[in-house]
């Protein structure tokens, strides 16, 4: 570390010039890279087989319809004479708006399952061409225009499904994520100046600006060779401004300590790399090895997501340990002013806080093992899968119209159908087949409206329950039971299918991932450490972090608890199927953030003093507001994203939020402490043989062992 920032202090012009021109070309790249990025969030499996063999025959794949409905006037029904010649010609309206809609309702199968129990009202299942969904579409405001214009004097026309009923709104994107990262910036800044008291509040926000530009930047470069998701710039804009101003507060409240030692400017930056420098290092490549674990799952946007994804924290440490220096050297001591507080004692405050929670750690530690645990207990009942419509929409006219299917005893599974594609001169034979299945409401084979071509079928069967759900995905397992081995039965697909897919692709490859992950996690951090039990530690508490948070979006979400208080969204039933694993890449290196602060400190303050509790003490007192302030940029941040009307979001949000908030208070500021006073001198002990493996030196174990803090001289707040 010395060797580079001595490097770059002596290149101060041409690191500066190199920043700049990076910065600069990534402002201009970001609109471009989100444009190039791709959204595409198909996954190997049955259901993608089944879905590639309909579009070649139909040109267009099978999402879940759009769903206009259609009540008539008092005294008319849909059986009425006429009427079903009427519901024709309403319904094929929607193939002039949308060319290449399919579309099926009760006049190409009179089916009852298309009519509401008083006969007034019926719908029809239009599936519209591949669209992209973080865009949304507005498809649904066309087909009900178009349905309105042909129905007849009054006939009352609704649009609901899954796409009317959540948000149409296009999803932020390129400079808009950008804007909205600058945006979550100001209220980081608001904390900054609380941690700072003085114009370095602005170097954290200038690294975190730089490192996200020069992300787009590369990002575009990839999109050249390679495809990578839009989900990437998500991550770019949060991951960006969290370990960036993570890694600036860290170096900068080292360099400031430095400085009020007595050290000149230039031997402060020197030693706050050499520590704090190293610390980010070892940081930013546990954050990397987060994301990375991405690309081990065999989904396609997922993986280009773990690849891009790894570049931000990437380039946030090159920032951090080349600008950042060159920095504080040259303006650091003019921003430091006022100089209203230094860094020449440890926090009053959270010295205390490590003294008390030392001499009472096995307190301590029970405390939060059951907080822990009563947190980590509702992750058991976790189910993924896509929100329930209930929760989609409370009101609003898409609200409406599957109020008047739902009271007229259509269910709800309607709007997530499952599409079986057959021979053609058989669909008839299996739609029977499969119309008696467990948790079927009907099942159609309309000659008309885009369900025939090349010699086959399209079978929709409407289950009772929406496939999101677990009753629902019991239905397509069932649907998927009875085609097996049925040679008219060519795939089955719908959102049902990709969902079991996913979940099976994904998390049946999660114990993989997960201990791919801790492995290279526990090295990394036992040679970060010289410590074993440290390492060992850190990845059981991280793991621990995560499934709080898994628990807190049950609670909340799932169940309900809280979800219809602060955002007015009853309860989801599950938890959207990409969030957990999202969830999981972003927390784990995170949080680890600030595993890597704060032990660092201790190990640095154990090698000085061979005291276990001054250890704890100097670790706790000097990061314990490095570590607080991070934490609440973060939660802060993530409290702006819980605004974003999707409901997807809300969830990421939420369960990001949790997880950081739990992380930064039980798990580092209670049980760090706790647990480290407790296994006492173990905490440094790296044997010989694990020293070699590791190539770093070994670390004995010390002969007597601290029990109590020592009472330091003088702290300030």
């Amino acid at each position: 570390m010395s060797v580079i920032t001595r490097f770059v202090l002596n290149h101060k012009l041409f690191v500066l010039a190199f920043w700049l021109a990076l910065a600069v070309a990534g402002a201009f790249a970001a609109g471009p890279a989100a444009a190039r990025l791709t959204t595409s969030f198909a996954m190997p499996g049955p259901a993608t087989q089944a879905d590639q063999a309909i579009a070649e025959r139909y040109h267009v794949g099978v999402t879940d319809p759009v769903v206009p409905v259609v009540t008539l006037p008092a005294g008319q029904t849909v059986t009425s004479p006429g009427i079903t010649t009427e519901l024709t010609r309403v319904f094929s309206a929607v193939n002039r708006t949308v060319p290449g809609a399919r579309v099926v309702d009760y006049a190409s199968t009179s089916d009852p399952a298309f009519i509401t129990k008083d006969g007034r009202s019926t719908f029809a299942l239009v599936t519209i061409p591949r669209f992209n969904p973080m865009a949304g579409t507005n498809a649904p405001e066309e087909i009900g225009r178009a349905v309105r214009a042909a129905a007849p004097p009054g006939w009352q026309v609704g649009v609901t499904g899954i796409q009317a009923l959540g948000d149409s709104q296009p999803r932020s994107g390129g400079v808009d994520v950008l804007a909205e990262s600058m945006l979550g910036a100001l209220g980081a800044l608001v904390v900054l100046v609380y941690v700072f008291a003085s114009f370095l509040a602005m170097l954290p926000l200038l690294i975190a600006g730089i490192s996200i530009l020069t992300t787009f930047l590369t990002v575009f470069g990839l999109t050249q060779v390679t495809g990578i998701s839009q989900i990437v710039q998500f991550l770019i804009g949060l991951i960006g401004l969290g370990v960036a101003i993570d890694y600036s507060l860290l170096v900068v409240t080292r360099w400031r300590e430095e400085r009020a030692h007595g050290r000149d400017n230039r031997a402060a930056v020197e030693a706050a790399m050499d520590s704090a420098g190293r610390a980010v290092v070892f940081s930013g490549v546990t954050v990397a090895i987060g994301l990375l674990a991405l690309v081990v799952l065999p989904v396609p946007f997922l993986r280009s997501a773990g690849l891009g994804g790894v570049l931000i924290p990437l380039i946030s440490v090159v920032v951090a340990i080349t600008l950042l220096p060159v920095l504080l050297d040259t303006v650091g001591p003019r921003l430091d002013w006022p100089r209203v507080r230094d860094e020449n004692t440890a926090s009053r405050g959270w010295t205390a806080w490590a003294r008390i929670t030392f001499r009472r750690k096995g307190l301590a530690a029970s405390i939060g093992i059951v907080v822990l645990a009563l947190l980590m207990i509702p992750a058991l009942s976790l189910h993924v899968g896509e929100p329930r419509t209930s929760s989609l929409a409370q009101s609003g006219p898409a609200h409406d119209a599957l109020t008047i299917l739902t009271a007229g005893g259509v269910p709800s599974g309607v709007l997530t159908p499952i599409v079986v594609l057959t021979d053609g001169g058989q669909a008839g034979t299996v739609a029977h087949r499969l119309s008696g299945l467990p948790g079927v409401d009907g099942a159609v084979a309309p000659a008309a409206g885009g369900n025939r071509a090349a010699g086959t079928a399209l079978v929709t069967v409407l289950p009772k329950e929406e496939t999101s759900m677990p009753s629902g995905q019991d239905t397509v397992r069932a649907v998927r039971a009875a085609a097996d081995g049925e040679a008219a039965i060519l795939g089955v697909d719908g959102s049902g299918a990709s969902t079991i897919d996913f979940v099976h692709g994904v998390y049946g490859s999660f114990p993989l991932m997960l201990s791919l992950i801790a492995l290279a996690t526990f090295l990394l951090l036992a040679r970060a450490f010289r410590s074993l039990l440290l390492a060992a530690k850190a990845v059981v508490l991280n793991l621990a972090s995560l499934g709080a948070a898994y628990g807190v979006m049950v609670l909340i979400w799932q169940f309900g608890y809280g979800s219809v208080t602060v955002w007015g969204i009853p309860a989801t039933g599950s938890i959207t199927m990409w969030v957990p694993i999202m969830v999981f890449a972003f927390l784990f290196g995170l949080s680890m953030d600030y595993e890597v602060f704060i032990l660092a400190r201790m190990r640095e303050a154990f090698d000085t003093t061979r005291a276990t509790g001054a250890a704890v003490v100097e670790g706790i007192g000097r990061t314990g507001k490095l570590v607080s302030s991070a934490a609440l940029i973060l939660v802060l941040s993530f409290l702006a994203m819980s605004t974003a009307p999707q409901t997807d979001l809300k969830i990421l949000a939420t369960g990001l939020g949790a997880g950081i908030l739990v992380d930064a208070t039980v798990i580092r500021c209670l049980l760090v402490p706790a647990l480290v006073g407790l296994f006492g001198k173990f905490n440094w002990w790296l044997p010989g043989w694990a020293a070699k493996i590791l190539r770093t030196k070994p670390s004995l174990l010390p002969a007597v062992p601290t029990t109590h803090p020592p009472h330091p001289a003088t702290t300030s707040s």
